[in-house]
């Protein structure tokens, strides 16, 4: 199934954003590679948090794009 198939269905719909999204995605990715680098937590959780940073990168470049 593809996305238009999905927008038909009403499963999906168009979303536009704002400057207030962006600008708290961000946020969002500044605290999450920030957060990685403390001292003291284990390689998952460095792991997780990095992951979460470059999740939220490819979700806000998807954000702007639409």
């Amino acid at each position: 199934m593809n996305l238009k198939q999905l927008l038909n269905q009403g499963r999906l719909r168009h979303h536009k954003t704002s400057k207030e999204e962006i600008s708290n995605l961000l946020r969002v990715i500044k605290r999450d590679i920030k957060d990685a680098k403390v001292e003291g937590l284990s390689s998952d959780r460095k792991f997780a948090t990095a992951y979460n940073a470059v999740l939220q990168v490819r979700f806000q470049s998807q954000r702007r794009k639409n």
